[in-house]
């Protein structure tokens, strides 16, 4: 429970630094609670499917590592991550066809996300999204194009619509929610005509740069109001995001939607948005293997017949293991008492209490000796045969 506190307390920090403009990161601002979204009734009946929408900003090698930037290293590691899971990475196109009841997708998909429009996207992020041809989507805001030294600049943005990347919009100038909130004290009608230009105008900039449709927005800062609905509406946005994080269901409100902002000081986040604890299983005769970077028991995509399994993992092939780093989680247990066996590297648990859940998913972290990081967590994930595991000798 102290964890998910404090996640939840990072997660506000998150949403208020989320409401700043570069310039301002780093102020003393008090941080604004988003408003709550109205629930629109669902139009379509859920698939199992379930989407996880990733958020980054700022990418480094050299600088220290913020809220809002994040490691290119520990970056590639994340992308990793994602194709050793066996998770589908999507385009933004393909999420907007499954939303509307068009095309089918895996049942545990993820859409990356790139916020601002940092230079570092385009020298960082880019060529390691390229090498793993993962599609993406840049929530650009207008008046941060073409900044010297600091942004992204047009040609920059149209080389990568080339290589996976489509265009979202951010607004027009990124405003701090106590901007919105001092613009709402002006009247409806003022408010009205404010939000016209930062999300209507930035919207019709952005097409006529980059020859594109621009029908997704990302609240700056995660802070909206019902008037941002409407006006959503008005300017035939399909998608509109939240800084809130949590997977997204075929029947989400498309005028809220969740979605994990990344954070370069808090790896949880990004393990929380990679857990699928509710979707279809990933069991198909179609599909292909789903493996892991070292040896698990059980396999991963396995079915098996107890709910009483050791599972284990094979760490022996690990370069510099730092032993007392190890964490294993389990899916319906949180941290579990792994022991690492000193002579065969085996790192295992045998479940004391039988799982309850179809498919049971695990996660095991480490930090390398002399670092303060370590590689991204693997993670992997089985199913049990419910009619074999209910069996006396089944286990």
């Amino acid at each position: 429970m102290r964890r998910i506190l404090q996640w939840m307390m990072m997660m506000c920090t998150c949403a208020s630094l989320m409401g700043q403009t570069p310039a301002t990161l780093g102020s003393n601002a008090a941080p604004a609670i988003p408003a709550a979204p109205a629930v629109a009734p669902p139009s379509l009946p859920d698939d199992g499917v379930r989407v996880s929408v990733l958020g980054y900003h700022d990418f480094s090698n050299d600088l220290k590592e913020t809220e809002m930037r994040i490691n290119t290293l520990k970056f590639r590691a994340q992308m990793q991550c994602l194709k050793d899971q066996g998770l589908s990475v999507i385009s933004m196109s393909d999420f907007s066809l499954w939303k509307q009841g068009k095309k089918s997708i895996p049942p545990r998909s993820v859409v990356i996300t790139i916020d601002d429009g940092w230079s570092s996207v385009y020298t960082d992020a880019y060529p390691i999204l390229k090498e793993f041809r993962y599609p993406f989507t840049v929530f650009l805001y207008t008046k941060y194009i073409d900044v010297q030294g600091r942004s992204m600049s047009l040609s920059m943005i149209k080389e990568m619509q080339k290589n996976g990347a489509t265009i979202g919009n951010h607004s027009m100038s990124h405003p701090y929610p106590a901007t919105v909130k001092s613009q709402m004290k002006k009247g409806p009608k003022s408010f009205l005509t404010y939000l016209e230009r930062e999300m209507g105008e930035s919207k019709m900039l952005l097409e006529k740069s980059f020859n594109q449709k621009v029908t997704t927005y990302c609240y700056p800062g995660g802070f909206h109001t019902e008037e941002m609905f409407a006006m959503g509406q008005k300017f035939q946005y399909d998608h509109m995001f939240t800084v809130l994080p949590g997977k997204i269901k075929r029947d989400t409100d498309d005028r809220a939607l969740p979605r994990y902002v990344i954070l370069g000081t808090y790896d949880r986040i990004f393990e929380l948005a990679t857990e699928f604890r509710d979707a279809l299983p990933l069991v198909s005769t179609t599909a292909p293997k789903v493996t892991t970077p070292y040896p698990v028991t059980p396999e991963a995509g396995a079915i098996i017949n107890s709910r009483l399994p050791v599972i284990s993992i094979d760490l022996s092939k690990v370069p510099d293991l730092d032993p007392q780093s190890l964490v294993m989680r389990v899916g319906g247990f949180g941290d579990v008492p792994a022991v690492l066996d000193p002579e065969t590297k085996q790192f295992r648990w045998q479940v004391n209490r039988r799982l309850r859940d179809s498919v049971c998913q695990i996660s095991v972290s480490w930090k390398n000796l002399n670092e303060k990081t370590g590689p991204a967590p693997i993670r992997w994930n089985f199913s049990i045969d419910k009619e074999a595991a209910y069996q006396p000798n089944g286990g």
